[in-house]
């Protein structure tokens, strides 16, 4: 049932595209896009933050900031730094961290299957967030960040993975993380139309990480079939660029928080309340994380306590019973008065790959207290987005990261 589709990529020379790759736009804030790209005259996050390449202080936002990223990727299009395709193909992404591979396919998916809910999203998105993808994937014509999607795995689908990877790599490379980054192209016609039957048998596509860039995507399709009434289908602006890896390939981290403030209550009435809540052990100095789900771990006062889920706190919903969610539902919301967390100053989210260091460091310099997580597992992902509901705020954090610039849907067709 799902489209998913080969295509003609736009990709950097092999000699360039370590230097070319970057991480996704949103990792970083303005000041630290503007020190990553200084003097560097490749990275694509110029031509993804091209507010990088104007004073600090000028709107990030203005017409003449896009027309820029739209610039620079058509002087690195003369200058040879990338090429395209001749034909359409499917690239094999593997990343490796850490010694754990995580291999996924490169291709283009379909409008229609996200508006059909076939591609199916656990988050909401913010208009405001979009509006700036938007400007940019129509400005440059091309969307230059793949979308982060899963499925069940397939097993004719891994056959022609496994089959592509006996080959050499069109890329291989070590990022400056560590990271590493291989890509293999399939091109021939027998093994794409194998992974297109493959992936029409598929019933449900997921949404795993790039909601934004996702509904950006599609809104400049629907922007664009109205521009274009007489549409096929077939054009590009029909499709969104995205990376999608079967369910065994992910690895999601803990999504923690910290509180900055404990609503007038000290360290020792807050820690009544949360016994009150959940079991509570003290563990001690060393940092705890939690070990399987329904436990958390809480860092008080220099001291790390474990948190266990009553089993009467359960109710059976997905969303509900997500630990994130039995978190704020019992103790963030009714004892701190955190109502929303999305808008709310006083509580802020650290992703797992900053260790639980960052939760002690957090609590010792600007907080009050932290919430060390047990990761949510995909199969959960799952079970909300087939419930047609969204999960709460930062309830995932997915690593590695993809790169963008290694691989560009254009959408001139």
């Amino acid at each position: 049932m799902a489209d998913i589709i080969p295509f003609k990529a736009l990709r950097p020379r092999e000699d360039l595209v370590e230097k070319i790759a970057a991480l996704p736009y949103d990792v970083y804030d303005r000041r630290e896009a503007r020190e990553k790209v200084a003097g560097d005259t490749l990275s694509f996050l110029r031509i993804d933050r091209p507010e990088t390449q104007f004073p600090e202080d000028y709107d990030m936002y203005a017409p003449e900031v896009y027309e820029k990223a739209r610039e620079m990727l058509r002087e690195m299009i003369k200058r040879g730094e990338f090429v395209t395709e001749d034909a359409p193909a499917y690239y094999v992404y593997e990343l490796v961290m850490n010694g754990r591979s995580q291999i996924g396919i490169g291709a283009c998916a379909s409008v229609d299957d996200y508006e059909k809910e076939i591609i199916k999203k656990h988050e909401n998105t913010r208009a405001e967030k979009e509006a700036d993808r938007i400007r940019h994937v129509d400005i440059c014509n091309a969307q230059t960040g793949p979308i982060f999607l899963t499925y069940r795995k397939m097993a004719d689908i891994q056959a022609e993975v496994d089959k592509a990877m006996t080959k050499q790599p069109l890329y291989n490379f070590t990022a400056d993380d560590g990271i590493v980054h291989r890509v293999w192209r399939i091109d021939d016609v027998q093994s794409i139309e194998a992974i297109r039957a493959g992936f029409a048998k598929v019933d449900a596509v997921y949404i795993a990480d790039g909601h934004h860039r996702c509904a950006s995507a599609v809104r400049v399709s629907q922007k664009r079939r109205k521009e274009n009434p007489g549409y096929t289908g077939q054009e590009a602006f029909n499709y969104f660029l995205s990376v999608i890896f079967p369910d065994d390939q992910l690895f999601i981290m803990d999504y923690n928080r910290v509180v900055k403030s404990l609503n007038g209550y000290t360290e020792e009435e807050f820690l009544d309340k949360v016994r009150e809540i959940f079991e509570t052990e003290k563990v001690g100095d060393a940092p705890y994380h939690p070990v399987k789900k329904g436990e958390i771990g809480m860092y008080l006062k220099d001291t790390w306590y474990k948190l266990s889920v009553r089993t009467e706190m359960l109710t059976g919903d997905p969303v509900r019973d997500l630990d994130v969610a039995l978190l704020q539902n019992f103790l963030l919301q009714p004892v701190l008065d955190i109502l929303d967390p999305k808008s709310d100053g006083r509580i802020d989210f650290v992703g797992g790959i900053r260790g639980l260091e960052e939760l002690e460091r957090r609590v010792h310099t600007d907080c009050r207290a932290a919430f060390a997580m047990y990761p949510t597992d995909i199969h959960e992902l799952f079970a909300v987005s087939d419930a047609g509901k969204l999960m709460p705020p930062k309830s995932t954090w997915f690593e590695p990261k993809l790169r963008s610039g290694i691989l560009i849907h254009s959408l001139e067709d």
